[in-house]
Formats: C-alpha cells, structure tokens, sequence
C-alpha cells in the first residue's frame, strides 16, 4: 500500500486507542494488546533497587540535581560501548538521553524535517507513528512491508523519484508488528539510498538487543557513512519500564536534536540515569538478556500453540525473530475491529490491524502482545477470543 487512500481519521484512531488504554488501568482486561512485559521474571527489579537504593545513601547529590542534555556521562559511556554489539561506532558525546523512545523518535523527526514534509513508514507498523507523525504536521507515505525482508526498497526508490521523501521510520530488528530481522544487505541498501537521496532514516532498534540468532545483524546506523541514520531505543522492554530512559543518536542532526530536548523536556532523572548506567557497567545486563531471549522464545512457542490449538482454520501467526509481538492474520473476511469490540464486551484487550495501517488495509488481522506470564487466565482468553473469531465468520456463511 503506497498511499493512505483508505485512511482512517486520527480521531477515529485515537478514540479506539483510549479505549484501550483505558480499560487496560482499569486492571479488570486480560490484556493480550499492550507491549508492556509484567512479571517479575522479565526485569531485575531487585539488583536496580539496590543499585538506586546506594545511590540514595551516597552523597553524590543525584536526587536534587537535573541531569542536563545529553545526559547522563556514565550512562551514555555505557550506551556507546554496547553499541559495538550491533555494529555500531558510537561516540558518548553523540548519544541523547531521552524520556523513552517515543521521545527519541519525535526528536529525530522533528529535527531532521519540517511540518508538511513527508515521512515514509512501513505497513503496518507501530501504532503509535500514526498519531505523533499526525500531531506534527508531517504527510504519511505508507511502504508495503514484507514478513521476512521488511520495507520493499524499490517502492521508496520509486517514491523517491516521484515526490521529496525527508526521512524514513523503520523498525528493522524484531519490527513491530510483524517480528521480522531485516537481511543485511536491504540495510546496506537503505543507508546508500538515504545518502544519495539525502532523507533521514529514523531506526527504532528498541527490539534489537532481543533477537534470537547466535549474533545480531549490525544496525542500519553500522552502515552509514554521512550521518543521514538517527537511532532511537530505550531499556523500557528489557531493564526498567518505569524508568522511562530512552536514548537517541541523531548523526547530522545530533545538535538541533539536542537543543530540541533541551526545550521539550529540560532534563531527565540523574538517579535513575545513574542507577541504569552502572547495570549495564557491571554486566549483569548481558546475562539478563540471554534469560530474555530463552524465556521470549519458549513465550512466543507456547502463545501460538494456543492460538493454533483455538482459532479458527486458516488462521497464520508470525514467528518473531526478535521481541515478542505476535502478528496474526485471520481468514478473508474477518473483521478484526469487530473482534475488538467483542472481545472487550467479555473484558478482553487485542490490538485490531487498523492501528498499526491507519488504514482498513489489515482489518483481518491484529497484534498480540506475548510479554505476560502465560497463566491458566491468559490461555483462557486466547481460547475465547478463537471463539469469537470463529463465530464471526460462521455468521458470514
């Protein structure tokens, strides 16, 4: 899909949207929607106690004061060195500390294009892009996106030719939704075309560190050679959600990004910037991930037996290489905003495919999340939304 021709209204989006937020802090849902991992085998909560626990004790003065753009020097030290792990030269003084990655995302598009220029994104793609590109005032090109090989690089050359592109969202590794690992030539060819064409890439490598190969494949920032690639992750999915810490790595626009930080959010919480940093020092974070990455591979195993065992014939599940989102397309005809809606009669929370298209493009498919403890609870709701969709198209014979 090259255009929004069948767009759905921000607005529609966003009320659908609330809905689910919404009724996910109410705590009644079963949420199978929202990538919020919940469970104590899913962070180290108690080795980031201690750690903030001594700081507090210390008199090193990190609770009364701002740790001012970029941030954090140990923290950046540390983000920069582990950058290698995915092929990444980084310098600390090049690293932003962020309030997530949202906040790194909506700085590197802010930074490197203006209101009504265009921003390209995969389809479907993270929920989120549609309304923050929207409250921006950039224009959306959607890229149809391929399960395996990711965005298709011939489409945006085309597009390329036709219109000015000013930058590209993507998620390469563990995308969300579909969990595929981009090969790493179209990374190689993406960091070229966005030289020649002169248009920033904004990589989102939040999944990164959590692909379940022997090695990662190097970020498309490894491949870049003029600063046309900005990197956006956080610790929010493998250390700390509450945290908040996200970082950004902006290339080119590294000091318009930073002045922009500046101006957003002033500054971010040394103590916890502090505490994150020496984790990552003391290597504990290494090991931590090799546990994420069993226990999300064996999660994502038991999650699509469910689903094989209860949904409907014809059913197709993604196999993530990276994360733990679960893509899920239904067979033609099913009407997954429908599905929504009854599942959340029952108090069940799913992620219809309009929000990750801002289109009706996916309404047969929907996102689940497979970042919960997998209880008798959880396999019983998988068991009755399978139910549902199979009683929705029963009813279209």
């Amino acid at each position: 899909m090259n255009s929004r021709e069948s767009a759905v209204p921000l607005s529609g989006l966003n009320r659908l949207l609330s809905v689910i937020l919404e009724n996910q802090l109410r705590g009644d849902c079963i949420d199978l929607a929202l990538a919020c991992p919940s469970g104590d085998r899913f962070y180290p909560a108690g080795r980031l106690k201690k750690i903030t626990a001594q700081l507090l004790r210390s008199a090193s003065g990190f609770s009364t004061t701002y740790a001012m753009p970029p941030g954090s020097p140990r923290l950046r030290s540390q983000i920069a060195r582990r950058g290698l792990h995915t092929g990444m030269i980084l310098s600390p003084d090049d690293v932003i500390i962020t309030h997530g990655t949202m906040e790194a995302i909506s700085l590197a598009v802010r930074a490197s294009t203006l209101p009504g220029d265009t921003v390209a994104v995969e389809s479907p793609t993270f929920y989120n892009l549609y309304p923050m590109l929207e409250d921006l005032g950039r224009r959306i090109v959607n890229l149809p996106t391929h399960p395996q090989s990711g965005m298709c690089l011939d489409t945006l050359e085309s597009l390329a030719e036709q219109r000015k592109i000013s930058a590209v969202i993507t998620i390469p590794s563990g995308h969300n939704p579909l969990g595929f690992v981009m090969p790493s030539e179209n990374r190689q060819r993406l960091a070229r075309m966005a030289e020649t064409r002169q248009f920033a890439v904004i990589e989102d490598v939040i999944y990164a560190e959590l692909q379940f190969g022997d090695t990662c494949i190097p970020n498309i920032r490894a491949f870049d050679r003029d600063g046309w690639v900005m990197v956006c992750a956080s610790y929010t999915k493998t250390v700390a959600p509450d945290f908040r810490i996200g970082w950004l790595e902006a290339g080119r626009f590294r000091d318009v990004a930073r002045q922009m930080k500046f101006t957003s959010t002033v500054a971010e919480s040394g103590l916890l910037s502090e505490s994150l940093g020496i984790f990552l020092e003391n290597g504990g974070y290494d090991l931590h991930l090799r546990h994420l990455r069993r226990l999300y591979e064996r999660q994502i195993d038991a999650v699509r037996a469910c689903i094989a065992d209860y949904f409907p014939a014809g059913t197709r599940v993604s196999r993530p290489q990276a994360g733990f989102i679960l893509w899920i397309e239904l067979p033609e005809g099913a009407d997954t905003l429908a599905l929504f809606h009854a599942a959340l009669d029952e108090k069940i929370l799913c992620m219809p495919g309009l929000l990750c298209s801002g289109s009706r493009a996916f309404n047969h498919c929907f996102r689940m999340a497979a970042c919960f403890e997998l209880t008798d609870r959880h396999r019983m709701a998988i068991s009755r939304l399978g139910a549902l969709a199979a009683h929705q198209l029963n009813e279209m014979k």
